[in-house]
């Protein structure tokens, strides 16, 4: 797998975590179902928080950049400040089948507690990999979740893999991406990390740690310009800071400066959506007092969390372009990658 900082290119000044991706926040796993027959290039990928989250439910806030998007479970998460299902990431016309297997999921965990499903609110966010995947067959289904599920592990890939396989991002091969951030406060570390789904934006606009290079990629190419931002980009962010509900929402608003940084300014066609839970808190739903004790951070303080979400999000969408590799859809339709042009990103050093 290759990364942006392979080109010797490093987005922001704070310090990744050992691993730089999303999983360097304790306990958090990432699994993907990669689903490529003949027509098809598409997948699910799930964010595990901690195992069996439905029973340990995590604070949790959402942002909605523009919201030409389909993602379920945004509502009651915005008026609860939990997370209770992992987080699923497919493409714009499998949510309802997702949807419908983290329900399945979660009755087989309450069945083997000898509890029964009431409710559940499945998380489920998506792009449309329409351009190199017969979206409308709908392939992706609980048999590809549970696989997902199966794979779920703390090393996991990016670029064409799970969700992101058919996703393509400033008109180059888009998919996975991930990266993460130290802060020291209080006399020791916490961690934030960002995964990215990635496939929004135009070439033009592309700029790669502050130099533009999208202009130099279309001269090779010779292309004429895309007419418009069409597309999505969904961010996942995960952190140990004991952070509110509310506290989480301006954390995950800043997402979109890394979205900026590399060139978006999610455009009327580009569903932008930034999803974030904090593992500092277990909320057992079975605790049967009316008060909750929680440690938050000073609100004051919060600006290095503000620069590390910035600086995961940038960087998680450009290990994404950078992860990935040139793809034919299943119409003929070629779609170019960032790693063709090197040349263009060791100039940018």
């Amino acid at each position: 797998m290759t990364t942006i900082r392979e080109y010797g290119l490093i987005p922001g000044f704070l310090p990744p975590g050992p691993r730089n991706s999303i999983t360097d926040v304790p306990g958090v796993l990432v699994g993907h179902c990669t689903v490529q027959p003949p027509d098809h290039n598409t997948g699910v990928t799930l964010i595990l928080p901690r195992p069996e989250v439905y029973f340990h439910k995590c604070t949790a806030a959402a942002s909605v950049i523009n919201g030409y998007g389909k993602t379920a479970g945004l509502v009651q998460i915005g008026e609860l400040g939990q997370l209770e299902t992992p987080i699923a990431l497919t493409n714009t016309l499998g949510v309802g089948r997702v949807w419908d297997a983290l329900v399945q999921l979660t009755a087989d965990q309450c069945e083997a507690r000898g509890k029964v499903l009431r409710s559940v609110n499945p998380v489920v966010a998506e792009c449309n990999d329409g351009t190199l995947n017969r979206i409308a067959q709908r392939v992706i289904g609980e048999a590809e979740v549970r696989r997902a599920l199966a794979d779920a592990r703390p090393d996991f890939a990016q670029g064409c893999v799970g969700a992101g396989t058919g996703m393509i991002c400033h008109e180059l091969k888009g998919g996975i991406g991930s990266a993460s951030r130290v802060i020291r406060a209080g006399g020791r570390s916490w961690t934030l990390g960002v995964l990215a789904l990635c496939n929004h934006g135009q070439l033009e606009e592309l700029t790669v740690v502050g130099k533009r290079i999208g202009p130099a990629i279309r001269q090779r190419l010779n292309t004429p310009p895309r007419p418009a931002d069409k597309g999505s980009c969904i961010l996942v962010l995960a952190t140990d800071l004991p952070l509110s509900s509310r506290q989480l929402g301006r954390v995950t608003r800043r997402c979109a400066v890394g979205l900026a940084r590399c060139g978006s300014y999610w455009g009327h066609g580009s569903g932008d959506i930034a999803i974030g839970f904090s593992t500092a808190r277990d909320i057992d739903p079975e605790d049967p007092g009316p008060l909750l004790t929680q440690t938050v951070w000073r609100e004051d303080s919060l600006d290095p969390v503000f620069a590390a979400a910035a600086e995961a999000a940038e960087e998680s969408v450009l290990n994404a372009l950078a992860a990935a590799r040139p793809m034919t859809g299943y119409d003929g339709t070629h779609c170019h990658a960032l790693c063709e042009f090197a040349d263009l990103l060791s100039a940018s050093c």
